[in-house]
């Protein structure tokens, strides 16, 4: 489903419901079923679930009030302290935050559904009319039921303790859900929670009531999940996410991921200086952190995503220790600083080492646990994958997981498809060795590519001794006896570059051997400068690599797209946010056409295109190839070492 449209929950609209809210902890009323009275002889712990089945000595409806039981819990636990101990109280509030937002949810729900319409013509409907009214009533309750689990889910989560293992072994389950009406529901669940709350062996400390409580809506959660696919009319719940005002919490469909959790890891702070060659790697980190600084959080959108220089997928590869990881942090760095500098929030989210899970669908709910914060306008956003060849790798290769398929399932849903919302705040960068063993359709999401290839000039190489041995100098001014180069300043090299021109000027043509075949094949007919020429080229190139799509088309256009807006923001609008970042979203997106238009006149576009073909051909190639030529040398080494092995031999 596509959430296409975010409403706002306004405090000021909660606050006029809090009192309801209050109202249901102080009393509520349930008859309990007589299914719900039986359970005790299914056996799951007998003696709980018994005590829920005679919580009311069996007779009729009975009054119970959460507000009491609490009350009676701190005389119970701390009969000496004066206040309600922080977290009895903690919970209290959270519970009650939790159904008036409940109440909230469910009272769009009505007016977004017609069913208020219904409810107010309810003594003369038909029974066509009476069917929709029941429904959308059953609807309204499971929302509003699952809303409020979801708050008080949000704002208990962080306090409970990390396992809750133990709890959930005393915990034997909500005996009944009542989707009846909004009243029913909250009644029958409030009854339950109640009821454990009193129980002597569920709670023997102040802190097992916050671990309770999360198990207890937990457990209500998946109560409506299981029971939801029932549900009929839910199209108004499905296509909108509802964000609280001045806050992280937003309820999305029945989406059920804590994206108020996702923290701001902690990282090394690396200056790009410190990396030595990578002159595309750093251009590009430069290019990324500069766009996503663009963003605008009033307008939600990025003047870059309109002017095609924005990148929500990149990749990153390159031969082992050649500095991916320092890049991942240099990007980070620079990031943070120019973030804190503006007041923005920033996080940063690498993908955890652990995502994938040896339980079947474990893999795609972490999985979304992950991506879900990318989703979330409020921020910037920079998610790297580190070693991606690890959870994204090709599916079809043999002995690849279940979980690692769930994983790549759930990374394309979300970074195209009705699924993807990019409001041009985030940005997920995948770096790898072994660009060949990722998936191709994950490698087909990539909008921007770079090789991180190290040190590569005889420049280079010095100033990554220098690097080094500059310490030993500031301890030891004389230790290094060596004379320095007559003609290169240490470090020189390792700036930025100005424009990716400067990186490619040297490309003519490709390197990889069926590349240029195809190419030459293709300049015979046709001059670089006619549109002809890459129309016929990517023809040949689909002959000689069947993969190559209308998608790879799509991704070199985006490549030259980042090549027209590849200039420099002013230095003066870092130094004076007001003159370019505080502006408003129509400014930013005119003084960057403005220079893209100068930036554009020093361009020959038939020669960038050019480029950029070239460059991206070469990459597939090398992609598709890397595999079979290692499986090569792998097999022509062995055959080295048993004929050196034969000659060792036979001399002996």
């Amino acid at each position: 489903m596509e959430h296409n449209s975010t409403f706002p929950i306004k405090k000021n609209e909660l606050d006029m419901l809090r009192d309801e809210a209050s109202g249901y902890l102080k009393s509520i009323q349930w008859e309990q079923s007589q299914r719900a009275k039986n359970k005790d002889k299914e056996g799951k712990d007998e003696s709980i679930l018994l005590f829920l089945s005679r919580a009311n000595g069996g007779g009729a409806s009975e009054i119970t009030s959460v507000s009491k039981t609490i009350l009676a819990l701190k005389k119970r636990l701390l009969p000496d302290s004066v206040a309600l101990p922080v977290f009895l109280n903690q919970t209290l509030y959270a519970v009650q935050e939790g159904l008036t937002l409940g109440i909230w949810i469910k009272d769009s729900f009505t007016d977004a559904s017609g069913l208020s319409g219904l409810a107010e013509r309810r003594s003369a409907l038909d029974a066509n009319g009476k069917r929709e009214f029941e429904s959308k009533m059953q609807t309204a309750t499971a929302f509003q039921l699952f809303a409020t689990a979801y708050k008080i889910l949000h704002d208990l989560k962080p306090h409970a303790s990390d396992d809750l293992s133990v709890m959930k072994q005393k915990f034997a389950g909500i005996p009944e859900v009542s989707f009846f009406s909004p009243l029913k529901g909250i009644s029958c669940c409030l009854f339950y929670y109640d009821k454990y709350l009193s129980h002597p062996e569920i709670i023997s400390s102040d802190k097992d009531v916050i671990d309770f409580t999360v198990v207890y809506f937990e457990a209500l959660i998946d109560e409506i999940n299981l029971r939801k696919s029932s549900l009929e009319y839910t199209e108004t719940i499905t296509d909108r996410t509802y964000k609280l005002e001045n806050s992280d919490f937003a309820v999305s469909g029945w989406e059920n991921t804590f994206s108020g959790t996702a923290k701001s890891v902690e990282f090394n702070k690396i200056q790009f200086e410190q990396i030595v060659g990578n002159k595309d790697a750093k251009h590009f980190a430069r290019r990324l952190t500069e766009r996503m600084l663009s963003y605008d959080f009033d307008a939600q959108k990025n003047p870059f995503q309109e002017l095609g220089g924005f990148m929500p997928v990149f990749m990153g590869y390159g031969i082992p220790g050649t500095g991916k990881s320092m890049l991942i942090a240099a990007i980070a760095t620079r990031l943070k600083e120019h973030s804190d500098n503006l007041d923005i929030p920033f996080l940063f989210h690498p993908m955890p080492d652990t995502l994938i899970s040896t339980f079947q669908g474990g893999s795609a709910e972490k999985m979304v646990e992950w991506m879900k914060p990318m989703q979330d306008p409020t921020k910037l956003i920079f998610a790297p994958i580190d070693d991606a060849e690890n959870n994204l790798q090709e599916r079809t290769a043999q002995g690849v997981s279940a979980g690692v398929k769930e994983v790549i399932g759930v990374f394309l849903r979300y970074t195209e498809g009705a699924y993807a919302v990019n409001y041009g705040n985030s940005s997920i960068g995948l770096f790898t060795n072994l660009p060949e063993m990722l998936d191709k359709a994950v490698i087909s999401r990539v909008q921007g590519r770079f090789k991180i290839d190290g040190a590569r000039t005889e420049n280079d190489f010095l100033d990554q001794d220098y690097i080094w041995w500059k310490k030993f100098q500031k301890t030891m001014p004389d230790f290094v006896n060596m004379s320095d180069p007559s003609s290169y300043n240490y470090l020189a090299d390792q700036g930025f570059v100005k424009s990716m021109g400067d990186v490619l000027s040297s490309i003519e043509k490709p390197t990889e051997e069926r590349v240029h075949e195809v190419y030459d094949r293709v300049e015979k007919q046709f001059k670089s400068n006619e549109h002809m020429f890459f129309a016929s080229l990517y023809k040949e190139m689909q002959k000689t690599f069947p993969f190559f799509s209308s998608r790879d088309v799509r991704n070199i256009q985006s490549a030259i797209s980042l090549r027209l807006t590849d200039f420099d923001l002013e230095q003066d609008w870092f130094e004076n946010p007001e003159v370019y970042f505080k502006k408003d979203y129509e400014t930013k997106f005119n003084m960057l056409q403005e220079l893209m238009k100068a930036n554009m006149k020093g361009l020959n576009f038939s020669e960038i295109r050019r480029q950029e073909v070239v460059r991206y051909l070469d990459n597939v190639a090398t992609i598709a190839d890397t595999d079979f030529k290692r499986k090569v040398d792998a097999r022509i080494n062995q055959m080295n070492i048993e004929l050196e092995a034969r000659e060792q031999f036979d001399k002996r």
